[in-house]
């Protein structure tokens, strides 16, 4: 028998942090990734980089591109290729309500977050839009604007 708590744990591999930099975050998807076992082990060593990757969604099947998960030292000649396609594991409803989004509406599928959830591979996909530059300077001014009010009230508490 094995524990509920054990199998709903979830541990963070990789972050996409300049996601949300450079996108409109509008919807978020949870898929799960069809692996290989040097894959497998290099994920459990955290050596990804998700940063450059997106997801598109082709003859009804959802892929994976421009992830790299780095060769696992001890797999030899049975190791990976670095940045190949990965299949995305979703149900046939999300598959089709995504490829009519990034089709017809000019959305993008970003990874956001790759995580252990239980003993299976999962990545966060983001249904997201390109942001303009005037965005960019907005986010960053009113981020700025926030950590000064916080340095502000601090200062006022000592």
């Amino acid at each position: 028998m094995s524990k509920p708590a054990e199998s709903a744990a979830v541990k963070v591999i990789a972050t996409n942090r300049k996601a949300s930099h450079e996108f409109h975050i509008h919807e978020r998807v949870e898929a799960g990734l069809v692996l290989v076992g040097s894959e497998v082990k290099s994920l459990r060593d955290a050596k990804v980089v998700i940063q450059d990757g997106w997801a598109a969604i082709e003859k009804g099947e959802g892929w994976l591109y421009g992830v790299q998960i780095n060769e696992y030292p001890w797999a030899n000649r049975w190791n990976h290729e670095i940045k190949r396609k990965r299949k995305l594991l979703l149900h046939k409803g999300e598959l089709a309500k995504l490829g009519v989004k990034t089709r017809e509406r000019g959305f993008t599928l970003v990874p956001l977050q790759m995580y252990w959830k239980g003993a299976h591979v999962k990545v966060e996909l983001g249904l997201c839009t390109h942001k303009k530059l005037h965005d960019k300077r907005e986010a960053k001014r009113a981020a700025d604007d926030q950590r000064e009010m916080d340095r502000a009230a601090k200062r006022s508490k000592a």
